[in-house]
């Protein structure tokens, strides 16, 4: 028997949790779960463009558990793709960490609950020139192919 496995820091839980191809009814439809770790690792890996390494201590886990994380993922999303299943978000072994952002106008910095969408504008002084705090802001902050300015 294996050990339980070792609870995964997420930053973010998706709105959304249920996607279905359009035009079919749902009682036709099979079903793929992904977990919510598995949401976090695409976001980070794909979404943000970080290297599995950062994605990895950002998950508090290793990298060769990223990666098994990840493949699971995209194993499960390709086969609903080209199966035409719907896919559901749920489960996994998680625990919420906070969301760092900050204000380019004025340095506040303030965190965000994964559940909460964030604000789009800084509580403290109203710009809405707010990223992400903090390393590895990924692609949307550093570029079109991830390199630093």
């Amino acid at each position: 028997m294996g050990r339980p496995p070792k609870c995964r820091r997420v930053e973010f839980m998706p709105h959304c949790t249920f996607f279905k191809p359009a035009g079919i009814p749902l009682c036709d439809l099979e079903e793929i779960a992904l977990t919510v770790e598995e949401v976090e690792a695409l976001r980070l890996k794909d979404l943000e463009g970080l290297e599995q390494e950062a994605c990895a201590e950002r998950m508090g886990i290793s990298r060769p558990t990223f990666q098994r994380i990840l493949t699971g993922a995209r194993v499960k999303l390709t086969e609903a793709l080209v199966a035409g299943k719907a896919i559901k978000v749920e489960g996994g072994h998680y625990q919420f960490v906070p969301r760092p952002w900050r204000c380019t106008a004025c340095g506040a910095e303030w965190e965000v609950h994964p559940v909460e969408k964030p604000d789009e504008h800084c509580p403290a002084c109203g710009s809405f020139s707010i990223v992400r705090a903090g390393p590895g802001w990924g692609r949307r902050h550093r570029g079109r192919h991830g390199a630093k300015p």
